[in-house]
């Protein structure tokens, strides 16, 4: 029976003052009866704009009417036609400005949950032993670079098109961003870890512990017998703000800090990766990665203050993370940007390196002015408004670029100025052969634009290679 709420199906979540203590995931999921209730608001559009929101195109209300019929399997099996990561992107995927934005439901009150239904159908199918798949291999050999969303995205589609696929790994463990960037708390790494072994099942290989421009080489990949290399490294060098005291100790970089926690898993208390531990706590950003590092600080026991030089209307983050991180305890000084981090020296200390230890950050007030190139508000400096607040800690959450260390080691690669690979619509570079998508190329992005640009580049390899 069609539901006609103007409301989404509320997700669970656990206590804010229970959840601020610990590293378990916060939103509970849906039950099965809360699925297929939810499920019912969709109004079956012929138009379904909702798959043109979508990245990878899932076809939306197939899947939902799938649910509608209590028909779980063939649900999962629809959105295993577009994506190989539903449970990740049913977590953290911004639906919001996406399939859910198309949605007609949410002309007059709030779209579905594509999201939510997208991560209990996934979930489910996840409970399921994950047995092997047997694919007719077509003798063509593909290399990977890197095991973050458009790696692993492009990886399987590639294997279900019958290609020997290699991913290569810089890290001790492969789901690049989502195992060492995006929290416990919103991403269980038991998903990731589910997530791979489907991939692995299906044929795909990975090799952890590569680092493609030392350990090998584009070049050397060619020489091994690959007949195409896709380039999907990420962007995790950090963007810092260059003003004074940067070199502190205790001035992290938001990957710095998060891979302590993620991947190294510093939180724990016989973990032998040094991280702070409580004290004053200042993170300076605004997006997503900001509120993860501000909400892992919180968790450590730290007194937490996010810095964002423009207000609340502004902030890039998911209006749902912001929503989290006030209710757990985050304070938000806005309207406010950095100008030095101030420290101190104690010689006699021997763990006192050169620069000193942090004891505080100098901000200034800010103002919204005329809107920037992109429509922004510019923020502008109040005169006279300098003021100090006490800090221990400071993450700089403002940004990565791609690593230059591909595009250096790679003849005939040509990169954007700000270090983003070249490459068309499909993912082909200036390099024959070499195919590159998701943050390599376009900067820090999403988990599902990322895969979007794994899949196109797929095709695209496979083009390639059945046409020589």
């Amino acid at each position: 029976m069609r539901n006609m709420s103007l409301n989404k199906t509320p997700m669970p979540e656990r206590a804010p003052e229970v959840r601020n203590k610990d590293f378990l995931e916060v939103t509970e999921g849906y039950t099965e009866q809360m699925a297929v209730e939810e499920a019912n608001r969709c109004l079956d559009c012929k138009n379904m704009p909702c798959v043109a929101g979508c990245p990878v195109n899932i076809h939306i209300p197939d899947f939902i009417s799938c649910i509608k019929e209590m028909d779980f399997e063939g649900a999962a099996k629809v959105i295993a036609r577009s994506s190989s990561l539903p449970a990740i992107c049913g977590r953290v995927c911004p639906q919001e400005t996406q399939c859910e934005s198309k949605c007609v439901r949410g002309i007059k009150g709030e779209p579905v949950a594509i999201g939510r239904l997208e991560r209990y159908v996934a979930d489910r199918a996840l409970e399921k032993e994950i047995e092997k798949t047997e694919i007719e291999k077509n003798g063509h050999r593909v290399a990977v670079v890197g095991s973050g969303p458009s790696g692993l995205a492009c990886a399987g589609e590639l294997a279900v098109r019958g290609y020997e696929v290699t991913v290569f790994e810089a890290l001790h463990e492969a789901g690049g961003v989502l195992v060492y960037g995006i929290p416990e708390f919103r991403l269980p790494k038991s998903i990731v870890a589910k997530e791979i072994e489907k991939l692995s099942a299906m044929g795909v290989k990975i090799e952890t512990n590569v680092v493609i421009g030392k350990t090998l080489t584009v070049d050397e990949l060619f020489e091994e017998g690959f007949e195409a290399v896709f380039i999907g490294s990420g962007a995790g060098l950090p963007n810092f703000m260059n003003i004074p005291g940067e070199g502190l100790c205790g001035v992290y970089s938001a990957n710095e800090f998060l891979t302590r926690n993620n991947l190294m898993k510093a939180y724990l208390d016989d973990s032998a990766t040094p991280c702070m531990k409580g004290g004053k706590v200042a993170v300076v950003g605004g997006g997503n990665v900001a509120m993860d590092a501000a909400r892992t600080a919180l968790r450590l026991g730290a007194d937490v203050t996010l810095i964002y030089r423009r207000s609340m209307e502004e902030l890039p983050a998911r209006k749902e993370e912001v929503e989290h991180a006030k209710e757990e305890g985050i304070r938000f000084n806005l309207l406010t940007n950095p100008v030095e981090i101030l420290g101190y020296r104690n010689p006699e200390d021997p763990r006192d390196p050169k620069n000193g230890f942090v004891t505080g950050i100098k901000c200034v007030r800010m103002e919204l002015g005329a809107p920037d190139e992109k429509g922004r508000r510019r923020p502008m400096v109040i005169p006279g408004s300098e003021f100090t607040l006490e800090a221990d800690t400071v993450i700089m959450a403002i940004g990565t670029s791609p690593n230059p260390l591909i595009r250096s080691t790679t003849e005939g690669l040509e990169t954007k100025s700000w270090g983003g690979i070249i490459a068309d619509e499909n993912g082909a570079t200036t390099r024959e052969g070499v195919f590159a998508g998701g943050d390599a190329v376009t900067g820090a992005a999403t988990v599902i634009s990322a895969m979007g640009a794994g899949k196109k580049a797929a095709a695209a390899i496979d083009a390639y290679i059945q046409s020589k």
